[in-house]
């Protein structure tokens, strides 16, 4: 990959399983030797620290009062974007994080930075302030000039989140960096028709950045990741009409998405169910799959979907 990526990590409904893929996706990635900054906009509920096992950052940053001062101040994303907090507080993942067997290689691989949110900061109603949109861009270029892939996980819907790198993307600072949109859904009838109205329904992706001053060339950088996808054909245990009914409903589910435009062309990346994470959102290191906590096929679903993020062939031109 010649140039650095910002990559936006979307989904209309929670539940989806962006985060804790997300996550994933960034470890995969600077295990590979990339340098990554995960940047948690999910304004409303910052937990990235809980899936990264950083000890005091679980509900995000938690404010600091500052010597001689009367009050405190927050460090994290929240406080940056609204112009209380200089710099944006940031974790080197691969150093502070609780979890042994993570320590125990973090000389291997690239950067894997945190930018976490504020600790009760919630969402905020300043879409139209300027100052806002500004230090949204001064940030963006940063962590673009600093790092290979930036990831930013967005609120969940349409978000004041989405609205603010809609805006910040569209400044001219910005125009002619390599910027992606992953939207992720799960594999139901309800979230591919949520995964469709995000992007293509009233208020949504396409049409809030038409507002914000993109054109056309928005969609071309837009993709669908499938995530608690049941693998129908290794389903053990069921009977004869079950499986048949299975296949049968996976057959609809192909057919709705090709006609909601969420199908095989726009895809970029599939994860199946996997039991460590239905039990426990964190990281799958390889060592989960030597002990056998973890299946080889779910960390395939995340090296291929790193290698689909940075293949060019995958997006349309530029």
């Amino acid at each position: 990959m010649c140039n650095p990526m910002i990559m936006f990590a979307t989904s209309d409904k929670g539940g989806t399983g962006r985060s804790v893929t997300s996550c994933n996706l960034g470890y995969r990635l600077s295990s590979r030797g990339r340098r990554v900054a995960y940047l948690d906009f999910d304004f409303g509920s910052p937990t990235a620290g809980a899936l990264f096992e950083l000890g005091g950052y679980e509900r995000g940053v938690a404010p600091v009062r500052p010597q001689g001062a009367e009050a405190e101040h927050g460090q994290g994303l929240h406080s940056y974007l609204l112009g209380t907090a200089g710099t944006p507080a940031r974790v080197n993942v691969r150093d502070a994080t609780d979890r042994e067997d993570m320590r125990r290689i973090r000389g291997r691989g690239g950067q894997l930075v945190l930018f976490p949110g504020d600790q009760g900061g919630g969402e905020f109603d300043r879409k139209k302030d300027a100052d806002v949109i500004s230090r949204c861009v001064r940030l963006l270029r940063e962590v673009d000039e600093q790092f290979d892939v930036s990831i930013v996980d967005l609120s969940a819907g349409r978000s004041l989140a989405m609205d603010i790198v809609l805006s910040a993307t569209a400044d001219k600072a910005l125009k002619d960096r390599t910027v992606r949109w992953l939207v992720f859904h799960r594999w139901t009838r309800q979230h591919i028709y949520a995964a469709n109205s995000l992007v293509y329904g009233p208020h949504g992706l396409l049409e809030c950045g038409r507002q914000a001053g993109h054109g056309k060339e928005l969609l071309k950088d837009v993709r669908f990741v499938r995530t608690v996808v049941p693998q129908v054909d290794r389903l053990r245990g069921g009977s004869a009409p079950q499986a048949a009914w299975l296949h049968q409903q996976d057959r609809i589910l192909n057919e709705l998405a090709g006609e909601l435009r969420v199908g095989a062309s726009a895809l970029l990346g599939t994860i199946p169910v996997e039991p460590m994470l239905q039990w426990r959102e964190q990281l799958i290191l390889d060592v989960d799959v030597q002990r056998e906590i973890a299946n080889r096929e779910t960390v395939e679903a995340f090296d291929l979907l790193a290698e689909a993020l940075l293949d060019a062939r995958m997006w349309g031109p530029d």
